[in-house]
């Protein structure tokens, strides 16, 4: 028989890995859906390239403010657990 596994270390990567792709996502998304939205206004009024630079001028925008939310969530949520960490370790001695 196989030993039981603690969950948390055989887990430790999920946390980081969560991250990441919620973080490319707030990059990738917009994007990609700002490159295909100008090339169609671009093809309709005939506005190249000044359709596709203002649509991907604005998802940059709306990508950063994404960013900067989901960084800000994170470090709050860090802050927590270290002030937890703190408490059990003054708790112990």
């Amino acid at each position: 028989m196989k030993p039981e596994r603690n969950m948390s270390n055989k887990q430790w990567w999920q946390p980081a890995l969560s991250l990441f792709v919620r973080l490319s996502s707030w990059i990738a998304f917009p994007v990609v859906t700002a490159v295909f939205l100008g090339n169609w206004l671009d093809k309709k009024y005939g506005s190249e390239p000044f359709g596709l630079i203002a649509v991907v001028g604005i998802a940059f925008i709306f990508s950063m403010i994404g960013l900067v939310y989901e960084t800000g969530k994170e470090y709050q949520e860090i802050l927590k657990n270290e002030k937890i960490k703190s408490k059990i370790k003054g708790d112990e001695k």
